[in-house]
């Protein structure tokens, strides 16, 4: 972590965190505070609470009020007019989530007088966070994906399953639509039919009568016992011209869910062949902005199959941090306030912890015989960067663990 990072940032330029979902345990706005605050830009985010952890940061200036439930883009677009009317001018704007990217790209022409933000083709974001338009554009692109179908009814989805052999990952085709996936995690490994068969009822529950269970199914890809690591992710920056600005490969170590969810333990690995794969699709597709790539590595063909497309900034940018003091969202800063991106070094091996998910995550590899006491301890020692903890700034880590203590007790009354 850089106290004292040498960017020559524009600290003129303010910039905004635009977060629409509402989970206070989101560390990438909490690393966009930092990241930013610590070059001397003033950042300002909307707070979902007086105690969001972010919010707390002493690196962030003027909170907005959260995004109210299921937020119609005029909304949004009304809200960030009036912080713009209380900024010195137009400032940069970070989202961080699936459906900031989304409403940026179809409705962002409102807002460009007066913030600064990438501009990717209109329908991109949206055709790259929905998990069915992903495995077309992959089909298109010639891009490995693992086998997939959109089962419209229980028995596709049993059929699929007996077909690939169980288990199977199921994932919410439209994650961002909050008011369709209530009480439904984004991925899911079933692993049998009973398991399949519930998941299908709560699907659609939530989603209400509509045309198909709302649900997408893939083969799963086994994680290997031993070997080459399998999890791996691509973070980037494109600019106007969809030039790769920045961008890195790392390895996912631990995931919460194990193997199926977000990165709780990362490394910077360098992969020079996967970051050309994922430079070339990008640019290919005319990206522009902040990504995040997740892939997941076939042994049966030596192939990286990508599992998501991100249209925006990556929960764990902070890992990439290269020797020019370079992130994500500083080189989205310095290339949209008109300065040049320094090409730093990388810096291979270089760790990320996240405190609150890592712990949980760990009980689950340990039980599968894949990590001891004594491994995990050791790789929590050499991170180099924490999700909440920073010695520069303190007040999110312990707001964060009295939060997750505090969720936990609930959790555990009401399933008493």
């Amino acid at each position: 972590m850089s106290l004292k990072a040498s960017v020559d940032a524009d600290t003129a330029t303010d910039a905004v965190l635009l977060k629409l979902d509402r989970n206070i345990f989101h560390h990438g706005g909490l690393g966009v505070i930092r990241s930013l605050g610590r070059l001397g830009i003033r950042v300002h985010a909307m707070r979902e609470d007086r105690f969001a952890p972010a919010g707390v940061s002493r690196y962030s200036r003027r909170t907005m009020s959260p995004m109210p439930e299921r937020a119609h883009p005029d909304d949004v677009i009304e809200q960030l007019d009036r912080l713009a009317d209380r900024l010195p001018g137009p400032a940069v704007l970070v989202t961080t989530d699936d459906a900031g990217a989304i409403l940026l790209a179809e409705h962002g022409d409102k807002l460009r007088s007066r913030y600064l933000f990438p501009e990717p083709p209109a329908d991109l974001p949206r055709r790259a966070a929905g998990k069915v338009t992903l495995a077309e554009i992959c089909r298109v692109a010639g891009v490995p994906h693992p086998a997939t179908t959109v089962p419209v009814d229980a028995a596709g989805a049993t059929a699929f399953a007996d077909a690939c052999g169980y288990p199977v990952v199921a994932k919410v085709n439209l994650p961002w639509i909050a008011d369709r996936t209530v009480g439904l995690p984004s991925t899911t490994v079933v692993r049998s039919p009973e398991q399949l068969l519930a998941l299908i009822e709560r699907a659609r529950r939530a989603t209400g009568d509509g045309p198909d269970t709302g649900l997408l199914l893939q083969e799963y890809l086994a994680p290997a016992p031993a070997g080459p690591p399998q999890d791996w992710f691509f973070h980037g920056y494109f600019d106007a011209a969809s030039r790769c600005l920045f961008g890195h490969t790392g390895i996912k170590e631990r995931s919460f869910p194990a193997h199926a969810g977000l990165t709780s333990y990362g490394r910077w690995v360098l992969n020079d062949r996967l970051r050309a794969e994922a430079v070339a699709l990008l640019s290919g597709l005319g990206y522009r902005g902040p990504v995040d790539l997740d892939y997941r590595w076939d042994p049966r063909d030596d192939s990286y199959r990508l599992l998501d497309l991100n249209p925006r900034l990556g929960a764990q940018f902070r890992l990439f941090e290269d020797s020019a003091d370079i992130d994500v969202v500083r080189a989205m800063h310095l290339d949209l306030t008109g300065r040049a991106v320094p090409a730093g070094a990388a810096v291979p091996g270089r760790a990320l912890f996240v405190e609150n998910y890592d712990p949980v995550a760990a009980l689950a590899y340990r039980r599968e015989g894949s990590l001891s006491l004594r491994s995990w301890l050791s790789s929590v020692r050499s991170a180099d960067e924490a999700a909440w903890f920073a010695r520069d700034d303190l007040a999110p880590f312990f707001v964060t663990g009295a939060r997750t203590l505090s969720q936990v007790a609930k959790n555990r009354l009401r399933r008493g």
